[in-house]
């Protein structure tokens, strides 16, 4: 049984991506973020963490020692606070900076970077208080749940572990000189840190292909969705149809309106007719203002008839004009001979009109290649190589 047209079974198209990026709607992980700046932090203060507390503690000292002008001064006073807290904001900067870095590219990670105003524009939708409800027992609400009850499970059973495991440095730490214990206290604290943290690593590396899979299956179409925007891309047939339609309508009223401006018109007699015009003086060979078959030659031939254009009836010649030519086109060298012996009497007919001349023989037998022909046994059909006629030889 076919799958149902009401089903999201396709895979989002290019376009439905490209929509959807544009909404701001993109793949995040946060429990990907959030492990990466925490490990970003601990690394930091991994490296940095014995000069940072140097310098915080020298500033302390520094700040518990004041000199009898500083104590009876209150600008000297402030000026000497002012200090203190720039050399401790500079002792920061670098682990701070590093931590501001990885937490706005950390979330790039998945879905890139991404910037639009329509994220900031008022949604009134998501006042809907039934649609809110909704959220909160939909599927994702349940994952998020998951979520954060592992996370508890996670962090809270590390952290047990991890306590339980230097209970006794613990409590050896009241026994320690103030120096030694500091420095064993941030061990402490830093081997737990990175133990916690590699917990929630653990939960990232479930989450952030868990994203990708959810916005995939949330960007889903129907077939009959992606049916709908290829047609849109492509354009409708039915619409497309008709535009070419139009364009033939148009393109065939232009056609009429030149057939009065023709020098003749060649027909079969009833099934083609090709209306040739020569413009003598501009250089280049006749070229086609007209043709048409069957009722649109009958046509062709009403309009010349009524602007007393001159009919020629050759067969041969119409038949192969209408096949090897479009309007607009200069006629094919092949047929130069044939269409100058036609345009020689129209002229001769013009002149006989004016007193000028007698009137002139019809054309006879005109020299129409047999390979153009339609009805000739040896016409090549075009795009195929032309067959050298087997008289040839003998007639040279």
């Amino acid at each position: 049984m076919a799958d149902s047209d009401a089903e999201k079974t396709e895979a989002a198209t290019w376009k439905r991506l490209d929509d959807a990026r544009k909404e701001g709607d993109v793949p995040r992980s946060r429990e990907l973020a959030t492990f990466v700046v925490l490990m970003a932090g601990g690394a930091g203060l991994w490296f940095t963490g014995s000069g940072l507390v140097r310098q915080l503690n020298a500033s302390m000292v520094s700040g518990l020692s004041l000199t009898r002008e500083q104590a009876t001064d209150a600008n000297v006073l402030i000026m000497r606070v002012a200090s203190d807290i720039a050399q401790v904001m500079l002792a920061c900067l670098p682990l701070a900076a590093a931590i501001m870095f990885v937490a706005i590219a950390a979330p790039l990670a998945i879905g890139g970077f991404l910037f639009t105003a329509k994220a900031f524009m008022p949604k009134f939708s998501k006042l809907n208080p039934i649609k809110g409800l909704a959220n909160l027992v939909s599927p994702n609400a349940l994952v998020e749940l998951l979520k954060a009850i592992a996370k508890t499970i996670v962090v809270g059973t590390i952290a047990y572990l991890v306590i339980m495991s230097q209970q006794d440095d613990v409590m050896s730490l009241a026994l320690q000189p103030m120096h030694t214990g500091i420095g064993h206290t941030m061990d402490m604290i830093g081997s737990a840190f990175l133990f916690i943290v590699g917990g929630l690593g653990l939960i990232a590396a479930i989450d952030a292909p868990y994203q990708l899979w959810h916005y995939a299956n949330k960007l889903k179409m129907t077939r009959q969705e992606v049916t709908q925007e290829a047609k849109e891309a492509e354009g409708n047939p039915q619409v497309k149809g008709k535009i070419r339609q139009l364009q033939r309508q148009m393109a065939q009223r232009r056609m009429m309106a030149d057939v009065p401006t023709a020098d003749v018109v060649v027909t079969n007699p009833t099934h083609y007719a090709v209306a040739l015009k020569y413009a003598d003086g501009q250089g280049g060979a006749p070229r086609v203002v007209a043709k048409g078959s069957d009722a649109m030659a009958a046509r062709i031939r009403e309009l010349a008839a009524e602007h007393k254009v001159p009919l020629l009836e050759a067969p041969p010649l119409a038949r192969a004009l209408h096949q090897h030519t479009e309007i607009g086109d200069e006629i094919p060298e092949a047929l130069y001979s044939a269409v100058a012996e036609v345009l020689a009497y129209v002229f001769q007919l013009r002149a006989y009109g004016k007193g000028d001349g007698k009137y002139p023989d019809r054309p006879g037998r005109l020299a129409v290649p047999a390979e153009l022909d339609p009805q000739d046994p040896a016409y090549q059909k075009p795009g195929k190589k032309t067959r050298k006629p087997d008289n040839e030889g003998a007639a040279e």
